[in-house]
């Protein structure tokens, strides 16, 4: 009887922190070896509704603060645990607006140079072939 193999379920981890943290959550992830990590900006805020701003004596409401959001793939329940506590010490300040993460699972990745997908689609490419 042939062997079965075992399918690898990939996580996806998405992190929404404070634009300032961006260095320090980037250099986190590549530190414990996470090897594909896409940033970007985006502008939001949580149930606070950002931060009240005084400019010239007036109070203002910010309703949407600049934030970064990272998005990284991984092949285990091990990676998702280690990259998300990685993230959690590099952003954390203990003040609101610290941001927040998600993970679920992804159905499927498909790598468009090569077509291969799941893990394989995930790995760093061996440029040595």
């Amino acid at each position: 009887m042939a062997e079965e193999s075992k399918e690898i379920q990939l996580i996806k981890i998405e992190a929404v922190v404070r634009d300032e943290m961006f260095v320090d959550v980037k250099n986190a992830l590549t530190s414990i070896g996470v090897n594909g990590i896409t940033a970007y900006q985006v502008v939001g805020c949580g149930v606070q509704r950002g931060m009240s701003e005084y400019i010239r004596g007036q109070k203002v409401d910010v309703q949407v603060l600049p934030k970064i959001k990272f998005e990284i793939v991984v092949s285990s329940e091990e990676w998702e645990r280690k990259t998300i506590e990685a993230i959690k010490k590099a952003a954390f300040t203990g003040n609101p607006g610290d941001g927040k993460i998600f993970s679920y699972y992804i159905k499927q990745a498909i790598k468009i140079r090569t077509g291969e997908t799941g893990y394989d689609a995930i790995q760093s490419p061996n440029f040595d072939d």
